[in-house]
This record gives C-alpha cells, sequence and structure tokens, in this order.
C-alpha cells in the first residue's frame, strides 16, 4: 500500500534561513520542527526532504558539505525520535534547465518510485513561490511556513504572481497540526 508523502524544503522551513549554508556551523535546526516530523511520521506519512542547493555548481561549497549538513540534520531529528525517510538534493545551476530543480517535478519523481508514494496524498510545506509551484506541478496541496522567506512571499510576492497556498502556518509544527486536521476532515 502506498504511503501519503510530506515533502519539505530545507532552508527556511526546517533549518534558519542564512543565505548559502556554506559552512555546516551555520545549520541551525529550527524550533518545533522535530517535534513536527515526528507527528507527521506517528500519522503513517512518509517525510521527503526536496531542496535545491545550487551553491554546490556555482562553486560556493562542495557537495560533500551538503551531505555532512542532512547528516546532521539526522541526527538533530534523531533527537526528537524523528527521521526523514529520504533526502534529495538538486545541485545544479538554475541556468542548467535539470529536471530535479525545484518547481520541476524529478525530485519528487524519484522519491516516489524509490519510496512508493501516494501523490493523491501529497502535501509541500516550504518558505517559497517554488514550493507551492511544485505542489502545484504534482497535484499535491501547498502548504507556506511564514518561517524563512515565507513571510515576506505571502505579503509581497505571491499576490504579484497570483499564486495561493492550500494552507499558511506559522511554522512547521502548526503546518503539520493543519495537515493532520485536513486529513481527518477529508477523508
Amino acid at each position: 500500500m502506498k504511503r501519503p508523502v510530506v515533502f519539505l524544503d530545507r532552508d527556511g522551513t526546517i533549518n534558519e534561513e542564512v543565505g548559502y549554508l556554506n559552512h555546516i556551523s551555520r545549520f541551525k535546526l529550527l524550533p518545533r520542527v522535530g517535534e513536527a516530523l515526528r507527528i507527521l511520521k506517528e500519522a503513517g506519512f512518509a517525510t521527503v526532504l526536496v531542496t535545491n542547493q545550487s551553491g554546490v555548481a556555482r562553486g560556493f561549497f562542495p557537495a560533500s558539505l551538503v551531505e555532512e549538513i542532512h547528516q546532521r540534520l539526522q541526527e538533530e531529528l534523531s533527537r526528537f525520535g524523528a527521521k526523514l525517510d529520504a533526502i534529495y538534493y538538486c545541485p545544479h545551476h538554475p541556468n542548467d534547465g535539470c529536471r530535479c530543480r525545484k518547481p520541476k517535478p524529478g525530485m519528487v519523481e524519484r522519491a516516489v518510485k524509490d519510496l512508493g508514494l501516494d501523490l493523491s496524498r501529497a502535501f509541500v510545506i516550504g518558505d517559497r513561490f517554488t514550493d507551492l509551484l511544485l505542489a502545484r506541478e504534482i497535484g499535491a496541496k501547498g502548504v507556506l511556513v511564514l518561517t524563512g522567506y515565507g513571510r515576506g512571499e505571502l505579503t509581497y510576492y505571491l499576490p504579484k504572481i497570483g499564486l495561493e497556498p492550500d494552507l499558511v502556518a506559522e511554522d512547521l509544527l502548526e503546518a503539520a497540526l493543519k495537515i493532520l486536521s485536513y486529513e481527518n476532515t477529508s477523508c
């Protein structure tokens, strides 16, 4: 049986937004993230990180740093009894035209194939318009968190491009609770 899934952005959604996360010392998990991911897992959702990391292609940092950050992320989540099912990242430059750079669905397609996921019960959580466009692209519900760039996106950019999130939440924990409430009312 295929599992419902929550696809998550990284910077500004799970950890503090610092621009290019170019050193492990700059990685800081946002408050309540561990609890949010734990309750999603307990509710039966797969949790999958999908993140654009063009700093690799730009030469700002090596791919090994991205891997080190993701290992640290999983270690920190384990302290809360949480774990991501999978982590996918796009190391390409925006001009490369790759299929994996959000909002294109390449990372999601890989996750569906690798993990046997149910896209009819999928959510995408992030702090940027690209996360909402990805949700639209794959037929998922788009959830905007107001951490990272989210508050500015909601106030200034989304109205300009005519894009509305399905759900808006202060942070990842509130997003998780809203997803669970949405699932319970729509089943």
